[in-house]
């Protein structure tokens, strides 16, 4: 039983992580669920280097799994080794399962091996493994983690934005004094930033509107307000001939400022339409649009 528990075992571990590296090599994956796929943007870098360092660890359990058959020395490294791994594992999927809302299925896979090795080896002391595994889970649903989440589902107006940025309260106060209705969506929201860092966007704020057959993404105060004022001058009665000569001529960028907008929504200046953004929430708003 020892040597199935300790050196079979974690060679049929080794056998499905090195399968799960191969077909990410080939860009496929043993899980097509999406947590997988969210699993990985949670990481700091590329998660092929995760699987290899899942191969070498499992190679040298068993390894050591062999020699403790054999030596009191080689059973104590191993069992180091084996409950270090299922803290390790524990801790990525217990983030995964606040953070995401569906969890890794390769991640359960080898979690749920890690465990059944556990038990096998010396079950006595299998109540202090899951105790352990069971605070590492407890303890990060106690934090405010940010989830990764869908926020544009249906078709209309989504708005990231931040309490603390000028601009936004520029673009939510034209929306509610044009009873525009929007969804805000906070910059802290862990899928609004991922998305905005896909988009090579480092601004807010953003403006994401969602009709049925496209989408428009809008950056900057002054565009967003822009692409209002144009929509509603597009539905205004047309102007005869007589008045469309005494009317002035508008520039194609559109004044807005002509428009009846308060002078204090383009403050900014003409360069400026939003505040920088960064990995972690700024504490305040800077009027320049360069990245800190």
């Amino acid at each position: 039983m020892q040597f199935i528990a300790r050196v079979f075992l974690p060679f049929l571990l080794l056998a499905y992580i090195a399968t799960e590296t191969y077909l990410k090599l080939q860009y496929s994956s043993l899980c097509g669920e999406v947590g997988c796929k969210l699993a990985g943007e949670l990481l700091n870098f590329d998660p092929l280097y995760l699987n290899y360092f899942g191969l070498a660890g499992v190679f040298i359990l068993m390894i050591l799994g062999y020699l403790s058959l054999k030596s009191k020395l080689y059973e104590s490294l191993f069992f180091i080794g084996l409950y270090g791994a299922i803290a390790f594992e524990a801790t990525i999927l217990s983030y995964q399962f606040v953070a995401n809302p569906q969890p890794c299925i390769f991640c359960l896979g080898v979690f749920s091996s890690l465990l059944l090795i556990a038990l096998l080896s010396q079950w006595r002391h299998f109540a202090i493994t899951l105790a352990t595994v069971l605070a590492i889970f407890v303890g990060l649903n106690t934090l405010a983690v940010s989830k990764n989440k869908a926020f544009v589902t249906n078709s209309g107006n989504y708005l990231i934005q931040s309490a603390i940025c000028p601009h936004c309260k520029k673009v939510k106060a034209y929306l509610a004094e044009h009873n525009i209705p929007y969804t805000p969506i906070s910059i802290q929201e862990a899928s609004a930033r991922n998305f905005l860092k896909f988009v090579g966007t480092t601004s807010i704020p953003v403006l994401v509107i969602k009709e049925k057959y496209e989408t428009v993404l809008l950056t900057g105060d002054k565009k967003i307000i822009a692409h209002f004022e144009e929509k509603k001058n597009a539905v205004a009665p047309v102007q005869t001939q007589e008045e469309t000569t005494n009317t002035p001529v508008q520039s194609s960028s559109l004044d807005l400022d002509a428009g009846g907008l308060s002078t204090d929504f383009l403050s900014a200046g003409a360069s400026d339409e939003g505040c920088a953004i960064t990995i972690t929430q700024t504490p305040d708003c800077t009027e320049t649009n360069t990245t800190h």
